[in-house]
């Protein structure tokens, strides 16, 4: 079967997205780092533990929510850790789990880079996009993450 090659047009609308992809992830990086000293990644995690109050949230559940590797959630928590954004401690239900907290500096610091977060998204999304066109965006997201869910086909 012969591979099917993208026309003209599908490469030049790729090639668009990806560079808007890239320049809004690197923009949004750049604000959060200036403005609260947080990583994307940080913020990911801060976030999620945020909304768990200050209830431990174990290593597993944030893996599973960030749908991060192992390894990348065990460096991004030893980073963090050091800079006092959180406390890790043994699972006091099964002694191989981990849990996570939030520490007070963590939880300030997410409240920070989420008002930062939000309002770039605002600036950068929202305030660009008709109506429509934010209607069209959430429809072809939801459309391309249903086809990701689905197992892959070659």
């Amino acid at each position: 079967m012969a591979k099917q090659k993208l026309s003209q047009k599908q490469e030049a609308v790729w090639t668009s997205y990806q560079r808007m992809r890239l320049r809004l992830a690197g923009q949004l990086n750049q604000e959060l780092a200036q403005k609260t000293g947080l990583s994307e990644a940080d913020f990911e995690i801060l976030s999620l533990l945020s909304q768990k109050a200050e209830e431990p949230v174990r290593a597993l559940a944030l893996r599973c929510g960030l749908e991060w590797e192992k390894s990348r959630l065990s460096h991004q928590l030893r980073r963090m850790e050091a800079r006092g954004l959180i406390t890790r401690g043994e699972c006091p239900e099964d002694n191989r789990g981990t849990v996570i907290r939030a520490t007070e500096l963590g939880r300030k610091l997410a409240i920070e880079a989420r008002d930062c977060y939000e309002q770039a998204v605002q600036r950068y999304v929202m305030d660009v996009l008709t109506p429509e066109q934010l209607e069209a965006l959430g429809s072809i997201s939801e459309r391309i993450l249903k086809q990701l869910e689905k197992p892959h086909r070659s």
